[in-house]
């Protein structure tokens, strides 16, 4: 990735810019004010203080009003403008404004930069309000102190081992307790991912703050973050504090973790909080910690008392650290930040070259493209950031931290590098960190859903907001966690195969394996297993690996068809897409260009064409982006930008860099191409010559059953679809959209993923499917749908899936007129004494003499032939254990009884009878039903 040299880049000018400057105690500075952009006073005059700045909306910043022409400063509440440190900073760091404009000129897709002095402000570029406009409304939240931000410690401490003594003896009451709950929760905010800790409450005895970590420091992920804060609340004051087993208990869980290669094997640290120990200890410190001092000791005296402050100081000052006095809960965090700058020494001592650091995935603003299914919606965002140094010269040599530059860097655009579409059906790609957990993953759920699927945002004064609907541990899920390997075994059942490609992942190595998945669909009310082949390798310049899981057998081929668009007879392409009646689905976003019929877009991945200044280029829809490119296409000196522009190397310098034009465009020529052929191939699909009388047939066929809709989606995003009944939403019998508006994903979509999975099982087979509340409503639909594959040397590869809707009264009749009239049967689906069912491959019911049994799991009718048909064979009982699932009423996992959703889902074997050996001539035409039906049931 290119993000990190641009880092770099940031960081060799800052550290330029600072030599160069020379400190002035009385400096008097200008600069642009986040607060204090475009403050006006009663009279419609600017305010004193405040600078009036041109803000533009800027889709691809969060979609906020920004300006890209300077940089502005936010600064928490407790940092003040008047210190001359402050002052001295603000002041050479706005010599970075070029640098910025500079990067985000020749490379658009950057999202945004900034630097992090260690005097407390924020320079961010581009310039923006703060609070925006857009979100002053919706948030009450202030920007919090980005010191204790993962971007921020990460590039400035390296990785560390933390044990926490808290004194917990009978004079830490009340206040005293207050302040130093709020100083380990301070400190425990600056941990991240690649930093272990534990805490120790002390009196007469030393023990682990959280009983389940014993004798070990845990990983400071969120989770485990979150339960040592919460096990705060139950410290009791009591009896008299032994410093001595404190102190020596933490020298020797690190001096353990260090020996044996475990934790984070860099920075090791002891942090004291009492409210004065008696003398300073040296004989520990003698014994365990001199001369060569491994562990630096922070010590923190809790309270408005300082009559111990000299052996606080000395046990901090003789141990390489730090001591400081709490004397308020409101302090809490700006004293603790202190030790960053000196665990940072010794990186800006002896290191000549600057650490990239990249963060765990976290959410940022707004959704920055059209696909965005709403414009609350928050994207999935990563930052790449590294420490800047001071290197002026001082008559003795110092180790200062002025702070950290970054940028963020979009999932989404990561995303863009491996095109879905190359990867097939079915096939995905995914990113984890050095530990283990995934950046992004097709199974990576961060949302808490309600009861009916949907995401809820949450009402915040004229707004909502997206932030309060995450799982507690969205960032740190592993990758165990997302691939569910097929094994019949319980939850947590380690795999030798998954765990090797996890380990060779985090040790970025290259490789390839096959492993066989339970995947789920319709929230985990479907199952199906299918084996993959896995190929991963690491991203150079992170601490990344991808890997690609493409399914084996169909997946290991593609269709390779392609229409030449740029010297192509064909005159009008709109043509081609608008032919009417039929209409059209693009990248999951429907419209019927005739009806005028527009909906909802929900992201499927690709990228056909778009313009690198997205924000200077408005489309209504991703449809109106494709024909914009199409007509472009044929003008004279057209070039396929097919690949991603390269960043130039981080050596090059400004001058020679090349801005990129306010119309340069990235455009897949692959994806563009076969999508024309695939509309030029399915412009015929009800326009074909076709003889009268079987043209008359399929009418016939349609109106026997009922039929409503037909369809086509393709391997490129290309979804047709014809209305055979002009009322069919209303003869749904409930308001609902159409199915064009409620299937935009088209090749994502679960019917088009259960039909190629069963080709392999039935190759003339349909799957068929109903709304699983279908039978609370009055008149619903079914859908059936089949595969198309291409055959070439024996070697098949899916291009499209093919469909119908039609009314299940209509379906429902026909069933049971067939299965009741039989001549010289005892027993038919007419007599008493037979129920009759039509299930679908995972157990759920089609057809049934009981209309409100229609779409519910037969189980859940009758458990026992359920039973019964999974000790024949028909049926495979497969557990799912869902580890993301997030208990949002539950403030500690750990009291829970189980902290996984145990999901069983059916998987049908094989179908064991054809239902329907007569269609109709209905186009497409189905010859058989597919459905695991046991033959005892009709």
């Amino acid at each position: 990735m290119s993000r990190d040299w641009r880092s770099i880049r940031i960081m060799d000018s800052a550290e330029q810019i600072a030599m160069s400057h020379k400190f002035e105690p009385s400096i008097s500075i200008k600069y642009c004010n986040a607060r204090r952009i475009n403050v006006y006073g009663s009279d419609g005059r600017l305010a004193d203080g405040s600078r009036e700045v041109t803000l533009t909306p800027n889709r691809h910043f969060d979609q906020l009003a920004v300006n890209t022409s300077l940089s502005s400063v936010l600064m928490p509440a407790d940092v003040a403008d008047t210190d001359a440190v402050v002052k001295n900073a603000i002041e050479w760091s706005g010599y970075l404004d070029p640098l910025f404009e500079n990067n985000y000129e020749t490379d658009p897709s950057l999202s945004w930069q900034y630097f992090g002095s260690s005097s407390g402000f924020l320079r961010r570029y581009p310039a923006i309000k703060w609070p925006p406009d857009e979100l002053s409304a919706r948030s009450p939240q202030d920007m919090f102190d980005f010191r204790s931000s993962s971007w921020y410690i990460d590039a400035s401490t390296s990785p560390k081992d933390i044990v926490i003594l808290l004194d917990s003896s009978g004079s830490m009451t009340g206040q005293r307790r207050e302040i130093a709950k709020s100083v380990v929760e301070a400190i425990l905010d600056t941990l991240g991912n690649n930093d272990f800790v534990a805490v120790f409450k002390f009196s007469e005895q030393t023990e682990e703050l959280v009983s389940c970590f014993k004798d070990m420091l845990v990983q400071a992920n969120m989770e485990n973050i979150r339960e040592l804060k919460n096990a705060l609340d139950s410290t009791k004051s009591e009896n008299i504090a032994n410093f001595s087993s404190a102190l020596i208990t933490a020298f020797e869980i690190l001096q353990k973790y260090n020996k044996t290669g475990q934790g984070s094997q860099c920075n090791q640290a002891i942090m004291l909080l009492t409210d004065g120990p008696p003398y300073s200890f040296t004989d520990i410190f003698k014994l365990y910690n001199w001369p060569h001092m491994p562990v630096r000791v922070f010590t923190y005296l809790i309270g408005r008392d300082s009559h111990n402050a000299q052996e606080m100081n000395a046990m901090a000052c003789d141990n390489k650290g730090y001591y400081v006095r709490v004397s308020s809960e409101e302090e809490a965090r700006e004293k603790v930040l202190n030790y960053v700058s000196v665990m940072a020494r010794p990186m800006v001592m002896y290191q000549n070259d600057h650490p990239i650091q990249w963060t765990p995935v976290y959410t940022g603003g707004k959704a920055s493209n059209i696909q965005s299914e709403s414009d609350t919606d928050g994207q999935l965002m990563t930052s790449v950031s590294t420490p800047i140094f001071d290197r002026r010269n001082y008559t003795r040599r110092v180790a200062n931290l002025l702070g950290v530059v970054g940028t963020d860097v979009p999932i989404q655009q990561i995303k863009k590098l491996v095109p879905p579409y190359k990867l097939g059906v079915n096939g995905y790609s995914f990113i984890i960190t050095n530990n283990g957990h995934v950046l992004y993953h097709p199974d990576l759920r961060p949302l808490i859903k309600n009861w009916n699927g949907q995401v809820t945002y949450v009402k915040c004064g004229d707004g909502f907001q997206f932030q309060e609907t995450l799982k507690p541990e969205y960032n740190s899920v592993d990758l165990t966690e997302v691939e569910l390997v097929d094994t019949d075994g319980g939850p947590r059942e380690n795999n030798t195969l998954l765990l090797d490609m996890r380990h060779d992942m985090i040790d970025q190595k290259e490789g390839e394996t096959e492993i066989s998945l339970k995947i789920h669909y319709d929230d985990m009310k479907r199952v199906t297993t299918r084996r993959y082949k896995y190929f991963y390798n690491p991203i150079d310049g992170t601490p990344f690996s991808l890997g690609l899981a493409i399914p084996d057998g169909y997946g290991m081929y593609e269709v390779l068809a392609e229409q030449e668009i740029k010297h192509s007879s064909i005159n009008d392409y709109a043509e081609l897409f608008q032919h009417s009646p039929l209409a059209l689905e693009i990248r999951g976003s429907s419209q019927n260009i005739s009806k005028a019929r527009t909906g909802k877009f929900t992201p499927t991945g690709k990228v056909y064409c778009e313009y690198n200044y997205a924000s200077e280029h408005r489309f209504k829809s991703p449809e109106e982006q494709v024909f914009h490119f199409l007509a472009k296409i044929r003008n004279p000196g057209w070039k396929w930008m097919s690949l991603r522009p390269r960043s130039p190397l981080k050596d090059t310098p400004h001058s020679t860099m090349k801005k990129m034009e306010k119309d340069s465009y990235f455009c897949d020529k692959t994806l563009m191409q076969s999508l024309v052929l695939d509309a030029y191939a399915t412009d015929g699909m009800e326009r074909h010559n076709m003889p009268s009388m079987l043209k008359e047939d399929k009418k016939q066929g349609y109106q026997m059953f009922g039929v409503t809709l037909s369809f086509i989606a393709t391997r490129s995003g290309l979804f047709r679809w014809q209305d055979h009944t002009p009322t069919n939403v209303q003869d749904s019998g409930y308001n609902l959209p159409h199915f064009s508006e409620s299937n935009r994903r088209a090749i994502d979509e679960v019917w088009y993923k259960r039909a190629v999975d069963h080709y392999s099982i039935e190759p003339d087979s349909f799957v068929f499917s109903v709304p699983f509340d279908a039978g609370a409503h009055g008149k619903p639909l079914v859908t059936a749908t089949h595969a198309v594959f291409v055959d070439h040397k024996g070697h098949r590869a899916p291009a499209a899936v093919v469909g119908l809707q039609f009314q299940h009264s209509t379906l429902a009749a026909h069933f049971l007129n067939i299965t009741s009239t039989c001549s010289g049967c005892k027993k038919t689906c007419a007599s008493e004494e037979l129920d009759c069912y039509v299930l679908d491959n995972n157990g759920f019911i089609i057809l049934s003499e009981s209309a409100e049994h229609t779409g519910r799991f037969f189980g859940h009718i009758d458990g026992t032939i359920m039973d019964s048909l999974v000790q024949d064979k028909i049926y495979k009982k497969v557990a799912v254990f869902d580890y993301q699932g997030a208990c949002s009423d539950t403030k500690s996992h750990y009291s829970d009884a189980a902290s996984t959703l145990d999901v069983s889902g059916y998987s049908g074997v094989t179908a064991t009878r054809h239902l329907l050996r007569h269609w109709g001539h209905c186009h497409p035409t189905p010859t058989e039903t597919l459905g695991s039906l046991p033959p005892d049931t009709y």
